[in-house]
């Protein structure tokens, strides 16, 4: 069993410099594959505002999407959807083909989230799907990941852009006198932003996903 993740832009058509956006996005994206959890097939665009990803298991897939919103300006805004099965590479004449229940389940995920922000939680992002058929600790685990997803969305959503660099830094094993020196603030402001913005939490959230560099 993978995780597979398809992700799209909040609002791209809306972006003022579409261009500009996914030069962003490509970095982001170079980035977490090179500093992030380990990919069965690294998060890349597709088609359009699409993006898509395989991870080896729920908890690198939902670190990589953690992350990847850290990396990203405040300008852009990513919905996640986490699909737990199988895939299978079909043969194709434009090459081998990824599909399977893992990926039918990540497109349903994105769409609830979708319908979700929309009426219940405005700040929710991600979400995580799998089979009906899946096995009881499955559905399970997916009840169990949605349930504290929408509480990191909604800590997220309410981090400024210097306390998501602080976040960045601070998974990256910067010190906060680094950090301060880097944002021209003071160690103090450094330790009381990531407090007062649950920023020490989700970098918590990231060590219990073993997702903090030189983790097992």
């Amino acid at each position: 069993m993978v995780a597979a993740v398809i992700a799209d832009i909040v609002g791209s058509r809306e972006l003022e410099d579409r261009v500009a956006a996914q030069r962003a996005l490509d970095a982001a994206l170079a980035d977490l594959a090179a500093a992030g959890p380990r990919a069965v097939r690294a998060m890349l665009p597709t088609v359009g505002d699409e993006l898509q990803g395989v991870y080896p298991d729920l908890a690198g897939a939902l670190a990589a999407t953690l992350l990847l919103q850290l990396t990203l300006p405040e300008t852009i805004e990513l919905r996640f959807g986490i699909g737990l099965g199988e895939i299978q590479s079909i043969p194709s004449a434009a090459g081998p083909l990824s599909e399977g229940e893992a990926w039918w389940a990540a497109r349903a995920a994105i769409e609830h989230v979708e319908r979700l922000a929309r009426r219940a939680a405005p700040s929710a992002r991600t979400w995580v799907a799998a089979p009906d058929e899946a096995p009881a600790e499955v559905a399970e685990l997916v009840r169990v990941a949605n349930a504290g997803l929408l509480v990191r969305d909604r800590a997220f959503a309410q981090l400024t852009p210097r306390t998501r660099r602080l976040v960045r830094g601070r998974w990256e094993g910067r010190t906060q006198r680094e950090l301060a020196e880097a944002e021209g603030i003071t160690q103090p402001a450094v330790s009381q932003a990531l407090a007062t913005a649950d920023g020490a939490a989700l970098i918590e959230g990231l060590r219990a996903l073993g997702a903090m560099p030189g983790s097992a």
